[in-house]
């Protein structure tokens, strides 16, 4: 099950019950339940103390999906359990756990990366996100985002959703797309959310969610623009892999958390969560040639398997003021890489988060005459 059923769903899960039976006996000061018209009440009346115990416990004992849906049906109680699961459970940034659908668009840990999979389907041109949660590539993890692409006249768009059976730009799962230019190697990352207090949609026609008026003003009608890729042209068609520089605009590191604006698992999320994000160049980090194997090498630490020239680490420019510049090539921000036929996997930390990853791998795909 995605996030979002996770998270949308009301019901209480059996597993949800059955850790509320294990840890009640142990919170000492706990109350019977009332009957069951009064249940509701009982619930959000919970002393404080009592309830971040409860919801702390159950945090600390489940670390990984498929458990951590208890901490997830914890915040679909009511409103105050909300508020105190999403205090006890903290950011990605601090902790690298992907609890609510939020979570696809903060900064990902600082020390250790996220490691993911993106799985293909030739077929229907669509790519699936999944949280890996053992080191093997063929288990397929908890999913994440799914992306489909569509081919236009002039260009192309990848459709980036929550639900991997809905991927239209109408859909209330939704997340952003990703377009390109007519060659295919320059590339624009969209949001469907604002990415700070004050963003204004991007203007012109593609970047608009809806061809007619906006039906709800819950829903944004446009996209906001939060990225570009661009892959640097080889006309001399000289040997090496393909070079590519990245403009994002990084989620900024909340430093609080409750309040304004409304966010895709029904979280609101005030001022400082939605501060003006930082500006960060990436590009990609370049290869040795090795003499005995007679081929550009990456240290990709046992994640990449197959040689492909859509294999990529991307760095932070040093001089954030020139692009071009010379990368920070001790730290790897993001890398992508083959291991199977239709299996990638993606590794990334922050600043960025696994939304913008996504979009940046998805890049990868497709032919590139002109830069390769």
């Amino acid at each position: 099950m995605s996030l979002r059923k996770v998270f949308r769903s009301r019901k209480f899960s059996k597993s949800f019950m059955e850790v509320n039976a294990a840890v009640a006996p142990k919170v000492e000061g706990g109350e019977k339940k009332e009957e069951a018209g009064e249940e509701g009440n009982a619930w959000s009346g919970m002393l404080p103390e009592l309830l971040g115990e409860i919801i702390r416990r159950v945090e600390v004992e489940e670390e990984q999906w498929p458990q951590r849906q208890n901490v997830v049906a914890c915040a679909c109680v009511c409103k105050r359990w909300r508020d105190m699961t999403r205090e006890i459970v903290g950011q990605p940034h601090n902790n690298g756990k992907i609890t609510f659908p939020s979570c696809l668009r903060k900064p990902g840990p600082r020390e250790l990366p996220n490691q993911c999979l993106i799985k293909r389907n030739k077929k229907t041109s669509t790519f699936y996100l999944y949280l890996a949660l053992t080191p093997s590539f063929t288990d397929k993890g908890k999913f994440l985002l799914a992306a489909r692409r569509y081919r236009f006249g002039t260009h192309t768009e990848y459709i980036i959703s929550l639900d991997a059976e809905d991927l239209s730009q109408g859909s209330n799962a939704y997340v952003g797309k990703l377009s390109s230019d007519f060659l295919g190697t320059n590339f624009t990352i969209y949001d469907s959310q604002p990415p700070h207090a004050g963003a204004k949609p991007s203007s012109g026609r593609s970047s608009r969610r809806f061809a007619s008026k906006q039906i709800s003003p819950q829903v944004p009608a446009g996209n906001f623009e939060v990225g570009q890729v661009s892959y640097k042209f080889n006309l001399l068609k000289s040997r090496g892999p393909r070079r590519m520089v990245c403009s994002l605009k990084c989620p900024a590191t909340p430093l609080g958390e409750t309040s304004d604006i409304t966010s895709l698992d029904g979280n609101k999320t005030n001022s400082k969560d939605q501060a003006t994000p930082t500006c960060t160049v990436l590009k990609n980090k370049a290869p040795r040639w090795h003499e005995h194997l007679q081929c550009w090498c990456l240290n990709f630490h046992g994640r990449v398997t197959v040689a492909s020239v859509k294999n990529f680490q991307l760095v932070a420019t040093v001089d954030q003021s020139q692009p071009g510049g010379k990368g920070d090539e001790d730290t790897v921000l993001l890398q992508f890489g083959k291991v199977g036929d239709d299996t990638f996997t993606m590794d990334y930390r922050q600043p960025l988060s696994a939304f913008q990853a996504f979009a940046i791998c998805l890049t990868s795909f497709g032919t590139k005459l002109a830069c390769e």
